[in-house]
């Protein structure tokens, strides 16, 4: 499916409005988050420390495909990562090519991956989760804007591609997750369902739910195209 870009100024609108939905609704807390919106040639990306909820349009950082900054604020010390997932989304065969990308530090989802054991950091207790979330790989520790950050999460994007389980989203351990889509209201349902789910999880962590079947699994396939 082809996704027209939005013009740069839609985009920069955008951007604040679900940056300000995200605050007031508690997805994002402080200067917290960043959120990038892929434009014709480059993307634009919120500023370093910046609050979501309070967003200046006229601030948002352009940078274009080579990664040089053109205008605004100085770019999200994680510019890089999105830069990785949009590039890595496109090259790789069977993956969902990213469009806009929200990383939050939303508190149940960041408290799941401090215990954390297994390469995932949910497995798929709910429908809603397998259908519109999907396999949610937990990367291990890197220090914010850490260039080698990016590097493991394209790795993740590619694997998961490759043997046929394409993701939208990645979980930075002790940090939050990135989630990616073709729109970001598509992103920020995304994140979120996983957020829910992560909740869901911590409240029942003295009895943890049973997981979906192979059998419901493979009905949610088929009837919705689940990608589990």
């Amino acid at each position: 499916m082809t996704f027209t870009p939005l013009n740069e100024s839609e985009a920069r609108q955008e951007i604040c409005r679900v940056g300000q939905s995200l605050f007031q609704r508690g997805y994002v807390h402080a200067t917290a988050g960043n959120i990038s919106l892929r434009i014709r040639d480059g993307f634009l990306i919120t500023p370093t420390d910046a609050c979501l909820g309070y967003l200046d349009a006229a601030d948002l950082a352009l940078v274009d495909a080579r990664g040089q900054q053109l205008s605004g604020k100085r770019a999200s010390k994680t510019f890089e990562l999105h830069r990785k997932i949009y590039a890595t989304s496109d090259n790789t065969s069977g993956s969902w090519p990213a469009q806009c990308v929200i990383h939050t530090h939303s508190t149940h989802c960041v408290s799941l991956s401090l215990s954390a054991q297994g390469p995932e950091l949910l497995p798929p207790i709910t429908p809603y989760f397998v259908m519109k979330v999907g396999h949610v790989p937990l990367i291990p520790y890197f220090r914010p804007g850490d260039p080698f950050a990016a590097d493991a999460v394209g790795q993740a994007i590619q694997h998961y591609a490759l043997t046929g389980r394409p993701i939208r989203a990645v979980m930075m351990s002790k940090l939050g997750p990135n989630v990616w889509h073709h729109d970001l209201a598509s992103a920020m349902a995304t994140l979120e369902e996983l957020e829910e789910t992560a909740k869901l999880m911590r409240m029942t962590s003295s009895n943890p739910p049973d997981n979906l079947s192979d059998a419901q699994i493979e009905e949610l396939r088929q009837n919705f195209g689940a990608a589990w």
